[in-house]
C-alpha cells in the first residue's frame, strides 16, 4: 500500500507548484489584471500539459491529467473573452469542459464496465 501512495513522489511538487499558478492566474482574472491573467495562461497551460505527459503511462492519470489540461483551456478562454469579447467565447470555453467531462467520463465508465466483467468472470 505504502508503494502505491508514493508513486509518484517527485512529481508532486510540480503539481503542487501548478495548482499556484492556476490559483494566480484566477486570481489576476478576478482582480481584472488582463496582461498578468494573459500572462499566466502560459506557465500553467504549459505546466499541466507537461504533467500530463510525465503521466501519460498510466491510464487514470492520464486521463484525470486531459482532463485538467481542458479545464485550463476552457478557464482560459473564458477569461479572455470576459477580458476582450464582451463575455462572448463562452461557447467555445464550453468544448474545452465538455471534453474534460469526456475524458473523465470515459475512465470511469471504462473502470465500471471492467469491474462488471471481472465481477461476471469470477462467478
Amino acid at each position: 500500500m505504502q508503494e502505491q501512495v508514493n508513486k509518484y513522489p517527485r512529481y508532486r511538487a510540480l503539481e503542487n507548484f501548478h495548482i499556484v499558478l492556476w490559483l494566480f492566474k484566477d486570481l489576476c482574472w478576478c482582480n481584472n489584471s488582463k496582461t498578468m491573467g494573459l500572462l499566466l495562461i502560459i506557465p500553467t497551460l504549459l505546466l499541466a500539459i507537461y504533467i500530463l505527459y510525465l503521466h501519460w503511462p498510466e491510464k487514470v492519470e492520464r486521463l484525470h491529467n486531459a482532463a485538467v489540461v481542458c479545464w485550463i483551456c476552457a478557464n482560459s478562454v473564458w477569461m479572455i473573452g470576459e477580458f476582450f469579447f464582451e463575455d462572448g467565447l463562452r461557447e467555445f470555453a464550453l468544448l474545452f469542459f465538455i471534453s474534460g467531462i469526456i475524458c473523465i467520463s470515459y475512465y470511469y465508465l471504462s473502470e465500471f464496465f471492467l469491474k462488471i466483467n471481472r465481477k461476471k468472470i469470477t462467478e
